[in-house]
């Protein structure tokens, strides 16, 4: 095999990243009250789009919210308290540029690994690894 076949097939083989982190759009939050509890009526739109595990995210918002909450039956992220949809937003992004983009590439094409007991963000478009705050 020459050079030129080998380049094809690792060009073959290589994940499509063409184009740019925009790409990546997460969904904007539709949120409503239900009493003194708001509902995120597409979190598990969200948390497909992000690609992580919704009890991650959901406890990301807890944290960032300063507030309990949980999923529901239906995929809903139900948090005590009055939040807006911008508020929620601007955690959400928080998030990913934590969790999902990477630190070196801005690429989505990340995975969450645990190392010795710490969390750290593995890309796999460019290699790189940073490590996350929790």
């Amino acid at each position: 095999m020459d050079y030129e076949d080998q380049l094809d097939r690792a060009l073959d083989q290589s994940p499509d990243i063409a184009g740019s982190g925009e790409r990546f759009q997460v969904p904007e939050p539709e949120v409503r009250q239900e009493g003194n509890v708001t509902v995120y009526e597409n979190f598990q739109e969200t948390v497909d789009e992000l690609d992580r595990d919704d009890a991650h995210v959901v406890k990301f918002l807890q944290n960032e919210l300063g507030t309990s909450g949980h999923i529901d039956e239906s995929g809903r992220a139900r948090l005590t308290g009055s939040f807006t949809a911008t508020r929620i937003e601007a955690v959400v992004e928080a998030y990913a540029e934590a969790y999902v983009l990477c630190s070196e590439c801005g690429l989505p094409d990340t995975r969450l690994e645990r190392e010795q007991g710490a969390l750290s963000l593995r890309c796999e478009a460019c290699g790189a690894r940073s490590p996350t705050g929790s």
